[in-house]
């Protein structure tokens, strides 16, 4: 029976069908541009569409089957008739001051918790990861009860003040913050700080001068994304914020097209190209640090 199989086998002359150079490709590597493709369409149209909607002079967003179907520069030019430009000012000093504060308390608390051993410090880590666990609708109600309660007293940290919306922003994202830097702070072995110990370093010199160089990634990662969620926030700067020359960019284009009847769509798109312009710059100048410092992180935590 074996023998009949092997003769058979030996005599079975056809060519076996061997896959070709371009179905190998395909195969291995072709597949991804049709998927890439489809990607980048998928998330670059929504921003065709508001820049076409930004030019076009109807003010609404009925020309999605015509885009560039006409081009005016007419919603740019109305934003210096409204408060636009006081509201991007008023974001920039939010997002900056909120993104500075995020980088030094965490970067602080990163390095105590990491360096330091003392009284406390696991129930410290793990209330920070609690609390972290508990969304942040829970408690808008206690920051508006709060800020009411501490404006009677220090009206700078009180409702409508830019101030307080500072600090709720840095109280909200410190435990987040320093369980990112934590695990940063872990990877940097210990024999640097002894060494600089030996020469006669104090524990500031260490910090400053040799800590934080060493820890610039995860630096510029906490400061881009404490900026970003500042920037873009709307309901905590919708409960703190009040007057109209104290709203920040999110409130205040929200009154555009808060009501059908006079919403303005082309001026909301408008502003919104020109507000994501320092996003954009401030992602491009830190793309390098990005990657290094959200995964060095996860080495040694």
């Amino acid at each position: 029976m074996s023998e009949q199989t092997v003769t058979a086998t030996a005599g079975d002359t056809r060519p076996r069908r061997t896959p070709t150079r371009r179905s190998r490709w395909w195969g291995e590597v072709g597949w991804k541009y049709p998927l890439a493709a489809v990607i980048i369409f998928y998330s670059i149209f929504p921003l065709v569409y508001v820049l076409s909607a930004s030019l076009s002079d109807s003010g609404t967003l009925s020309g999605s089957s015509a885009l560039f179907s006409d081009l005016s520069l007419a919603n740019y030019a109305a934003l210096s008739d409204t408060s636009y430009w006081t509201w991007v000012a008023n974001t920039l000093i939010v997002g900056a001051a909120s993104s500075f504060g995020a980088v030094l308390m965490g970067a602080a608390a990163a390095y105590a918790f990491s360096r330091f051993r003392f009284t406390g410090r696991r129930p410290g880590l793990t209330a920070l990861l609690i609390i972290q666990m508990f969304p942040q609708t829970v408690a808008f109600i206690s920051v508006f009860l709060l800020l009411t309660a501490l404006g009677n007293v220090a009206p700078y940290l009180g409702i409508n003040s830019k101030i307080a919306l500072i600090c709720v922003y840095l109280g909200g994202a410190l435990g987040a913050n320093t369980f990112l830097m934590y695990g940063f702070f872990n990877s940097i072995p210990t024999e640097i700080d002894e060494a600089a110990k030996i020469d006669g370093a104090t524990h500031a010199q260490i910090y400053w001068k040799l800590i934080m160089p060493l820890v610039t990634p995860i630096l510029a990662v906490v400061g881009l994304l404490a900026f970003i969620s500042a920037f873009g926030d709307f309901i905590l700067a919708k409960i703190v914020l009040v007057s109209e020359d104290q709203w920040t960019l999110a409130v205040g284009m929200y009154q555009w097209v808060s009501n059908q009847l006079t919403s303005n769509w082309g001026l909301f798109a408008a502003g919104a190209v020109i507000a994501a312009i320092p996003v954009l710059i401030l992602f491009l100048s830190l793309q390098r640090y990005i990657v290094g410092g959200l995964s060095a992180g996860s080495v040694k935590g």
